[in-house]
């Protein structure tokens, strides 16, 4: 009886010896400096171009931020916790 328990107990203990622990990582592993390596060779003159990025004014990214910001401060409330995620 004994040696069938200490078998049981032991069984996941080696079979988690056998398992990649962090296959996403792994697998991705070295790729942002790969990246910035690609990106500094598809355009190596980057740093001298003086137009500024295409994307949010200042005032409206002051206004999304401030948005970001409120919806921490006073989450809304929701009625029914059944109903978290159907539509709105």
């Amino acid at each position: 009886m004994n040696r069938s328990l200490l078998r049981a107990a032991l069984l996941p203990l080696v079979l988690a010896g056998c398992m990649s622990p962090t296959p996403n990582v792994d697998r991705n592993l070295g790729m942002a400096a790969t990246d910035i390596r690609n990106a500094q060779i598809m355009n190596p003159g980057a740093d001298r171009n003086m137009a500024p990025p295409l994307g949010l004014d200042g005032p409206a990214s002051k206004a999304a931020y401030d948005q970001y910001v409120k919806s921490f401060k006073a989450p809304e409330k929701n009625a029914n916790s059944f109903l978290i995620g159907v539509g709105r």
